[in-house]
């Protein structure tokens, strides 16, 4: 079992920045990939970001591509999301998300999440 604690959401104004952060304790987590869903009041949930962890290849979605990165620490066994220009649109629960697969941005495709935590974004 794979347990993921997220960390640093809150309230942002239009233009400004955020860091969330996801640790892993306690397990080993070279073959996962790790990738931040999120989703917005009253739409479905939908990726953001990937990172393999072995190699640190990334993707992510097309409207965050320039605004948000992700990372990887060893060391702390974490991923961190960094989140800046945000808008209104980014306002979302974002959750992280861990699975031995490759390629995917599919929800169904990761085994385990975190609870998630919740992003506001004001105009």
């Amino acid at each position: 079992q794979v347990q993921l604690v997220e960390s640093g959401g809150g309230l942002v104004q239009a233009g400004g920045s955020l860091r969330l952060s996801c640790l892993v304790p306690g397990r080993a987590i070279s073959g996962l990939t790790m990738a931040w869903f999120r989703q917005a009041p009253g739409k479905e949930r939908e990726f953001v970001a990937r990172v393999r962890w072995s190699r640190g290849i990334t993707d992510y979605a097309d409207s965050v591509k320039g605004r948000f990165t992700i990372t990887r620490d060893h060391a702390k066994s974490a991923v961190y999301l960094q989140m800046n220009s945000l808008i209104p649109d980014d306002t979302a629960v974002y959750s992280c998300a861990a699975g031995y697969i490759e390629g995917s941005t599919s929800q169904y495709d990761y085994e385990y999440w975190g609870r998630g935590t919740r992003v506001t974004v004001s105009s």
